[in-house]
């Protein structure tokens, strides 16, 4: 009875080996590596694979995902003779499994030690300033140099980031002595320009002024010698009114009477003004027939002007 319940139990055993070797399930991103007795045969995708037990096996794993890798930090040789201490980040991802399982013993080991010595050779051809402001084009140049051998190793290098560059204490501390005093020549060139600035605004501002008050001034005279103008004009005008008016009169009955009645008052108040100046003698004329012949000459010239 013993017997007859382990021989079954054996063969149930055996099938369940069986099965388990024979069933494979690969994960999403995944990729299996298949030999058969020994030598490469396929390889497996993601789901359900049915292999041959015993005879195929799964020989390697592979993760398709993105795979981020840290680079260790090393000392790398500018091309002015600078140790610059440099560590970075690269980023990379299996694209052929049957690759990366025969074309290197470690693909992850060998494409750090490509990135380290592509990274040297890369600096080593850059002044030490030209490092720290071209670190996309350091970075492009490592991953094409990384590219190129990880295609026989079935790896496809995405990017490489440098994460610090670290100069000596001794440089570092010149490095920061330039930036301050590029910072205080700066400071400098912008005060001088304010200054300058400022002085054009001040020669301006008095030159505009300067202007204002002579266009003033100008517009004063001018106003002014149109009011002199204006005067003058309305001066002439009333004298010439005046006049006219005057010598209308003279043609009416009885004028010629008020003009010579006219002069005569102003001899009159020519003497009396020549007796009030004079201090104590008053010439008077001996013939009073002259002030009458005087008073006959304006007459004439009265009556030469109507006529």
């Amino acid at each position: 009875m013993n017997n007859a319940l382990a021989v079954p139990f054996v063969l149930l055993v055996i099938a369940a080996l069986f099965v388990v070797r024979a069933i494979k399930v690969v994960p999403q991103q995944h990729a299996w590596v298949v030999e058969r007795l020994g030598k490469y045969h396929s390889t497996l995708t993601p789901g359900l694979s049915i292999l041959i037990p015993f005879v195929d096996r799964v020989a390697y794993k592979h993760s398709l995902k993105e795979i981020p890798l840290d680079v260790p930090s090393q000392i790398c040789i500018t091309r002015d003779n600078t140790q610059l201490q440099v560590d970075g980040i690269l980023y990379f991802q299996v694209t052929d499994p049957m690759r990366a399982s025969y074309g290197s013993s470690n693909y992850i080991v060998a494409v750090t030690q490509l990135a380290q010595t592509s990274l040297r050779s890369v600096i080593g051809k850059l002044e030490l300033d030209k490092t720290f402001e071209e670190r996309d084009i350091i970075n492009a140049q490592v991953v094409q140099a990384i590219d190129e051998a990880a295609l026989n190793w079935g790896v496809k290098v995405l990017r490489y980031e440098i994460k610090d560059l670290t100069p000596p204490k001794e440089i570092l501390h010149a490095m920061q002595s330039q930036i301050t005093a590029e910072r205080e020549k700066r400071a400098l060139i912008a005060a001088s320009e304010g200054r300058r600035q400022e002085q054009i605004n001040i020669a301006t501002g008095e030159r505009e002024a300067f202007i204002a008050r002579s266009e003033g001034e100008k517009q004063s005279i001018i106003n002014k010698a149109q009011g002199e103008a204006a005067s003058i004009t309305a001066v002439a005008e009333a004298t010439a009114m005046a006049i006219e008016r005057i010598a209308a009169a003279i043609r009416q009955p009885g004028g010629d009477q008020a003009v010579q009645l006219k002069v005569a008052e102003r001899a009159v108040d020519a003497f009396s003004k020549v007796a009030n100046e004079a201090a104590t003698t008053l010439i008077i004329p001996a013939n009073m027939n002259e002030v009458s012949g005087l008073i006959a000459s304006a007459m004439k010239m009265v009556q030469v002007g109507r006529s």
